[in-house]
């Protein structure tokens, strides 16, 4: 019984600071501050439920997109 209540708490735990994380990093977005990964940490917290899952899935091909774009203008042209 004490080992579910631990497990209880402790996921809990994880979803109020995930929550938390959350919230701070919307507010972020306006105010300066690492937003995004503020964002993907609290999605990254809260991933046992489908829809944080999915938009962390969505943020992490959005940062993949974004990198390959700034890496390919960075490029050097040979001639």
């Amino acid at each position: 019984m004490i080992v579910r209540t631990m497990q209880q708490a402790k996921r809990l735990i994880k979803i109020v600071v995930g929550f938390t994380l959350l919230l701070a990093g919307v507010v972020m977005l306006l105010t300066p501050g690492p937003g995004l990964v503020a964002i993907g940490l609290g999605l990254a917290l809260l991933a046992e439920f489908l829809w944080a899952r999915r938009l962390l899935e969505r943020l992490k091909a959005q940062g993949v997109k974004i990198r390959d774009a700034v890496l390919s203008t960075n490029q050097p042209k040979n001639p």
